[in-house]
């Protein structure tokens, strides 16, 4: 609770200024206010979208109850075949939201894709395919693949001539196969980009737009969901979607039920401030960020050498490494994770409730994304 953790607070600090470095640091409450973005408002139930019952039995049997503002909001509209551009915040159940009015159209007695979900990084899409499966574990005959750079394209290519009814990729591997003609998507009728905004920038746009336009049907339903709307969302929502159904449930941009400290301080003091918190504060886990690559592996070694198990985590580790090391920290082998922003990505890992920014972010969307890894 909130008087335990300020306990906690206050101890560290006790400790630090038992250590002489009270003057350089103190943790401080940056009093948070709290928002309503996980509180339902409609008081509806899944039911109430008369969804096939197949659906239904994976939603309950995951423990879902009733349904987040942005499902209540967003899937209606989706089941209706609108084109959707959502704003929520990470951990209020965006990934469900696009998920099952998805899951709810599937025909799994056709075998061509009918669902294409663009994600920015491997590790999201391989949670993303995980809920999709546990959705449809009811659904006889459905077929979920996951294709992303870095793996086997020989893999791909014979997944690829059996059937899939949703496709789940990262941009560069999707556009790959199919200038190879490997995989069709003229008859895929929905487009997903979560994460839109990492999907949207400099580095995948062009690739996207190559896809929607040259690849896929004119008339698909198109549904983009995000944190934060960058200028690259709004080019592509005047370009390639039809008059799209907005929702903002971002009336802040903090996350309900997260508090938020902060510690001003020497660069040379901060491994022993992020070991008084290990010491002090009771850890299921914990995701630790820096800027840079280099940084991430010294800190993880530092943070070993201390006595607590760490893990380290970046985009220039082999991807075998990567899968790894997410599958580990997923199952709990480890506490503690340092990592770069590749993790900072609609990641959900339920024991994470502290997130330490070692290094600060660059932007203020970044910081959003990171703290999200918690409060879930």
């Amino acid at each position: 609770g909130k008087k335990k953790n300020e306990k906690c607070i206050n101890e560290i600090n006790s400790d630090l200024k038992n250590k002489n470095l009270y003057n350089q640091i103190q943790l401080k409450n940056s009093n948070v206010k709290k928002t309503e973005d996980i509180i339902p408002k409609r008081n509806m139930n899944f039911s109430d979208f008369h969804l096939k019952e197949e659906i239904l039995l994976g939603i309950f049997e995951m423990g879902y109850k009733i349904p987040s503002p942005i499902q209540e909001e967003s899937i209606p509209i989706a089941l209706a075949g609108r084109d959707i551009l959502a704003r929520a915040k990470n951990g209020t159940g965006k990934t469900s939201a696009f998920l099952i009015p998805s899951l709810h159209i599937i025909e799994t007695e056709k075998s061509h894709i009918q669902v294409l979900i663009l994600v920015p990084t491997r590790e999201l899409a391989l949670q993303t395919s995980y809920v999709c499966k546990r959705l449809g574990k009811y659904i006889n005959g459905l077929e979920v693949m996951v294709t992303t750079g870095g793996t086997s394209l020989q893999n791909d290519i014979i997944r690829m001539c059996q059937t899939i009814h949703i496709l789940i990729g990262t941009p560069g591997r999707i556009l790959d196969l199919l200038k190879k003609s490997i995989s069709d998507l003229k008859k895929c009728k929905i487009l997903i980009l979560d994460e839109a905004d990492k999907l949207l920038s400099c580095e995948f746009t062009g690739i996207i737009e190559n896809i929607s336009k040259n690849y896929m049907a004119m008339n698909k339903q198109t549904i983009l969901l995000s944190a934060t709307f960058p200028i690259g969302i709004k080019k592509f929502r005047n370009s390639i979607m039809k008059n799209p159904f907005e929702i903002n449930l971002m009336k802040e941009l903090t996350l309900i039920g997260i508090l938020q400290y902060y510690a001003f301080l020497e660069e040379s003091k901060k491994i022993h401030c992020v070991n008084a918190l290990f010491k002090k504060i009771q850890i299921k886990q914990s995701i630790i960020f820096c800027n840079s690559v280099n940084r991430v592996e010294l800190l993880a070694k530092r943070i070993s050498q201390l006595g607590h198990s760490c893990y380290y985590i970046h985009a220039k580790m082999p991807q075998s490494h990567r899968n790894r090391i997410f599958h580990e920290f997923r199952t709990g082998k480890c506490r503690n994770l340092v990592s770069s922003d590749l993790f900072t990505r609609g990641i959900d890992i339920q024991a994470i409730n502290l997130v330490v920014n070692f290094d600060l972010p660059k932007s203020s969307e970044t910081y959003l994304h990171r703290i999200g890894r918690s409060g879930r």
